[in-house]
């Protein structure tokens, strides 16, 4: 026992004094052990100083402690000993960047491109070849050319070597081709796992599409490197974001320990000050972000960038343009700044910066996709007056843009007016009619995450009812809910949190039309009763990363609640100086403040304020939620405790329906009706379930009436408007079929039979100019029967426009050569 412990022990030793120290700095770099990495690195050199990596690991670890002189003289010592080294050459362009000299870091890009074209033969391992593209592209060579010639070739060498995935990803990355990236880390996963740099890479690939996925790769990234300070800066962001200032502080903490002179945490100090109004400490904290690399283009560009996310574009924009005064070939920021003078409506300007950008870049997605949306747009119908550019897609400009355009103008009377505003240029307005194309000019990219409008301030884009087919939401609604944005962003100069932007703009969407808007329903009282609410002074961060749909359309509904709340016990006047508060930079808790009552008074008084609104909804119904195993095995015992419980007489009434036991819906319909009024959404609507029984029993007075009442509550439930103007016209009821078709227009404008049912009703009521326009516009639409159409508009016009009205007349002959009206017309046109 004594002798195999003395040659365990001896074995052990021999392993220890043999361990590789370069493998040694390689582990201790992996994990973040900066000062390991540096020790074993040294003695890795002692050992044998012609080993790249050893040096090139010693000047990495130096850099990620922000000891950028030591890391110059240790760089310079290197490039004396290795004078053919393509890796340590590259190595020292960061360094000699980070030390204020520009000069020597273009000289040692120059050297590598010497040495490749000198000595090729020599950088035939992967290591070099992927040093060999880095390099290449930082001189602007073709992304394509070194993807095929030094990539592709390396992972073909070497395809154990981690190092690749991580040349193409953030190839891929700095294209914004995030799929491309995603793949790239994704697959280098499977074979190493425990790689902290693929997984931050995966991270940043998933960043702007999948927030569960990006947090928990950022998550794996910290376990296997503590340290790693591109992990810790992404959360600081995502905080930004949620305008929790104090935790993003924390991380930035966290970042600065490990390098004091970190340049991006600097940056996001600097931004932090900027959005408090703190200008000595943003001044502060930019000229430390700058101290050792005066010209560091990545700093202004980050801070740009992320007061753009705030909707600050143009603070954002004079950041980016100081970024290219630093460097003019910087992409990046040519690209945030082509997006922002966009969305500033300076659109000469924007467009050619994108161009500039394209031209420079055409591997980028983002440009690519503007530059393509710059000939779409050229396309569009511009309509426009004193208040508004209207773009739309030409054959909706004619079947609905001056309806859109009338829309807009009210907007702008009605909320102009209400808050005092004079607005000092026209708002420009872009309805899109395809899903991609409004996700390009909304967000660079074609996707659309669920947006049916975006206000930037004095532009607007939105999505047309064509591209949200089969179900459309209310267009005008939107419109009228994006210009209040545009309204509340102009009066605080854009610096508002996004929480009362958009509570303002849902609380105006109901005071304009009492369908409009969103009100209490079944979920949110659930919500709201079950703790799910957020504190006002952290509203903005529940629009981040929402759990789920419902947890998004909830931060709108709360955030309208507490704006409602603000109103009711402060009056509009507080809102109003709210508003100038934050326009003045004044912080958005300090300014609620000074205008009503601490937060924490009154984050209580909107805490009961909003359970005494979910409380007060259906009070004589039942709220228990039976569970799944209640509903299958106690039914009928659940029911004689809880004969008025709202989740078991809708399934009654949807079993009967399913069922078309249509008499048997009526009772559960009846009775939550009776219990719960004013429900005013969902599949399962008891108004909607019974007014289906009463088409089936043929009880058509009692359908419409039940339809009517829905109708009046709900602001795009087109198949019911439709279906209560074909009811009207049944009964020649015209003031009802105007009414309905009025409303199916507001949700979707684009069908003909639509305007053909408003263009009768308006000629009963002696409506002319209405029956005229609605003919009209009926013709835009390719109607079955273009005849009928022409007849009425020469009847219409031919006291007033004889020549047209005659023109109408004959083109309904030319299409149904034996109309007998219209040849009866023209006999007696003729005659007369």
């Amino acid at each position: 026992m004594k002798l195999t412990a003395t040659i365990c022990f001896i074995f052990y030793t021999l392993w220890i004094q043999a361990a590789d120290p370069l493998e040694e700095a390689r582990k201790a770099f992996a994990r973040g052990d900066y000062s390991a990495t540096i020790s074993n690195a040294t003695n890795a050199i002692a050992k044998n100083r012609w080993q790249e990596d050893s040096h090139v690991l010693h000047i990495r670890a130096l850099m990620a402690q922000g000891k950028y002189t030591e890391a110059y003289t240790v760089t310079t010592n290197a490039m004396e000993k290795l004078t053919s080294s393509v890796r340590i050459q590259l190595a020292a362009y960061d360094v000699f960047q980070f030390n204020n000299d520009p000069q020597s870091a273009t000289n040692a890009l120059s050297e590598i491109n010497r040495l490749a074209g000198a000595r090729s033969w020599a950088y035939r391992n992967a290591p070099d070849m992927v040093a060999l593209g880095r390099t290449a592209l930082k001189l602007g060579a073709d992304p394509k050319e070194v993807l095929n010639k030094l990539y592709t070739p390396a992972r073909e060498h070497d395809p154990e070597f981690t190092g690749i995935a991580y040349a193409i990803g953030e190839l891929a990355l700095s294209k914004s081709d995030y799929e491309l990236a995603g793949r790239v880390f994704q697959k280098a996963l499977k074979q190493k796992p425990k790689d902290a740099e693929l997984h931050f890479g995966t991270a940043r690939a998933f960043a702007s599409s999948d927030a569960e996925m990006t947090a928990q790769h950022l998550q794996q990234t910290l376990t296997i490197n503590p340290n790693h300070t591109g992990a810790m800066l992404i959360l600081a962001d995502k905080l930004i974001d949620r305008e929790n200032y104090t935790e993003a502080e924390e991380q930035l903490k966290k970042v600065l320990k490990i390098n004091p002179h970190h340049p991006e945490a600097w940056a996001y100090r600097s931004l932090i000050a900027h959005l408090k109004s703190d200008k000595e400490t943003e001044r502060n904290a930019r000229n430390r972000a700058l101290k050792y690399w005066k010209s560091n283009p990545k700093v202004d560009h980050l801070i740009g960038k992320k007061l753009s996310q705030k909707y600050r574009f143009a603070e954002g924009s004079s950041h980016q343009k100081q970024a290219l005064t630093f460097n003019s070939k910087y992409i990046p920021a040519k690209i945030q700044l082509a997006q922002d003078l966009l969305r500033l409506g300076l659109e000469s300007e924007g467009w050619a910066m994108a161009e500039a950008a394209h031209e420079t870049d055409g591997y980028d997605v983002t440009t690519y996709n503007l530059v393509t949306l710059k000939d779409t747009l050229g396309k569009y119908t511009t309509l426009t007056n004193s208040n508004f550019i209207l773009r739309m897609e030409p054959h909706e400009a004619e079947v609905y843009g001056q309806r859109a355009m009338r829309l807009l103008n009210k907007a702008h009377d009605t909320l102009c007016k209400k808050y005092g505003l004079k607005l000092e240029q026209p708002t420009t307005v872009e309805i899109f009619a395809k899903q991609k194309d409004f996700g390009v000019r909304t967000f660079g990219m074609p996707g659309n995450p669920g947006f049916l409008g975006v206000c930037f301030g004095c532009v607007i884009t939105a999505n047309s009812p064509a591209s949200q087919m089969p179900s459309p939401a209310n267009w005008e609604s939107v419109l009228w809910h994006e210009f209040c944005h545009t309204v509340t962003l102009a009066l605080t100069k854009n610096k508002m949190p996004r929480w009362l932007s958009e509570g303002i703009s849902v609380y105006e969407e109901r005071q304009a039309k009492p369908s409009w808007g969103q009100r209490m329903n079944p979920n949110y009282r659930s919500m709201i009763l079950g703790e799910n609410l957020t504190p006002i002074s952290k509203l903005s961060g529940a629009f981040m990363s929402p759990e789920s749909q419902l947890h998004l359309q909830f931060a709108y509904y709360q955030s309208s609640l507490v704006v409602e709340h603000l109103i009711e016990r402060f009056g509009a006047k507080a809102i109003g100086n709210i508003l100038k508060d934050l326009g003045q930079g004044i912080e958005i808790n300090v300014a609620i403040e000074k205008n009503t009552e601490p937060m924490e008074k009154l984050e209580k008084s909107f805490e009961q304020y909003a359970q005494a609104k979910a409380n007060g909804m259906a009070p004589g119904l039942n709220w228990t939620q039976p569970d799944p195993e209640t509903l299958r095995t106690g039914v009928e015992e659940f029911a004689k405790k809880h004969p008025k419980n709202y989740y078991l007489l809708i399934r009654n009434a949807r079993r009967a329906l399913e069922a078309d036991d249509w008499e048997a819906v009526k009772a559960p319909c009846l009775e939550l009706i009776k219990l719960f009024p004013h429900q005013n959404g969902g599949p399962s609507n008891a108004y909607v379930m019974l007014a289906r029984a009463y088409r089936e029993l043929k009880e058509h007075d009692a359908e419409r009436k039940t339809l009517e009442i829905f109708a009046s509550m709900s602001d795009d439930a087109y198949p019911v408007f439709q279906r209560l103007a074909e009811l009207a016209a049944e009964n020649k009821d015209w003031e009802a079929v105007r009414i309905n078709c009025e409303r199916i227009l507001e949700v979707n404008p684009l069908l003909p039979e639509t305007y053909r049912h408003l263009a009768i009703a308006a000629e009963a009521q002696n409506k002319k100019s209405l029956a005229i326009e609605s003919w009209q516009t009926l013709l835009n639409l390719d109607p079955l029967d273009p005849a009928e159409a022409h007849y009425h508009l020469a009847l219409l016009q031919k006291e007033k426009n004889n020549s047209t009205a005659k023109k109408h007349l004959l083109m309904a002959l030319e299409e149904a050569p034996r109309f007998r009206k219209a040849l009866k017309l023209l006999l007696s046109w003729d005659e007369k």
